[in-house]
């Protein structure tokens, strides 16, 4: 399992959302790079590096930063504000390893399938956000303000057939929240699809969880809050 310390940048700081809401702003510093420095530094060899600018915004404006942290040895998976295949170049052609496509990749599944036929399984992933509702997991848009209308079983029937490798699942009514992962949520894909490299994104607040989701079975897991705020020692959890 790979362990993705997270850095969200929003306006050239670094920030955790609660909820994915922008009004619920914590913040952690202004220099990206020296905290993608000192995670390089704890052991980490993945980043993963959301432009919340660019998810605000609808416009990346990160490739000088995803070149920066690639610069220290990490290798970086980003997303945010991906809306077409110039920015998957972009972001590639700068240096980063994988390019998480979010929206896009529930409103426009057919796209999305071409991009990872042209750059690769390995190089694309696709996020969904989630809400649980009656027993059904439907991926949510536009903030999370919108519930989508197909389920995510339903979505993940079309990229089966096209090679998806990668995908992470946020529970949005855990993300940013420090009340621990939705273990069953994660336990159901991975039935489903044990083909796939599933990371578990939102809620992770301690070593426990972290060792839960290796023996669940999970390819990696997004820890931000739960570091920045010293409730989880990176080089711990990396040893795990």
């Amino acid at each position: 399992m790979i362990i993705y310390p997270a850095i969200d940048v929003l306006d050239g700081r670094v920030v955790r959302l609660a909820k994915g809401d922008f009004d619920a702003v914590t913040d952690y510093g202004g220099d990206p790079v020296a905290a993608a420095q000192a995670w390089r530094a704890a052991g980490a060899e993945w980043l993963h590096l959301v432009d919340l600018s660019g998810a605000r915004d609808g416009a990346r404006r990160q490739q000088s930063l995803v070149s920066a942290i690639t610069a220290t040895g990490l290798k970086v998976q980003t997303g945010g504000g991906v809306r077409s295949e110039a920015d998957v170049d972009a972001i590639l052609e700068a240096g980063a390893h994988r390019v998480v496509v979010g929206s896009l990749a529930v409103s426009d599944p057919h796209t999305v399938i071409g991009w990872i036929a042209k750059f690769g399984a390995d190089q694309i992933a696709a996020a969904f956000d989630v809400r649980i509702e009656s027993g059904s997991v439907y991926p949510t848009l536009k903030g999370w303000t919108e519930r989508a209308p197909r389920t995510l079983a339903e979505l993940l029937a079309d990229y089966r057939r096209a090679g998806l490798a990668h995908a992470l699942v946020t529970d949005v009514e855990r993300d940013g929240m420090l009340q621990g992962p939705n273990f069953d949520l994660y336990a159901d894909l991975i039935a489903a699809r044990p083909d796939m490299a599933w990371q578990a994104s939102g809620g992770v607040s301690s070593l426990d969880d972290v060792k839960a989701l290796k023996a669940a079975g999970l390819g990696g897991v997004i820890i931000g809050r739960a570091l920045f705020e010293g409730r989880l020692d990176l080089t711990e959890a990396l040893a795990c």
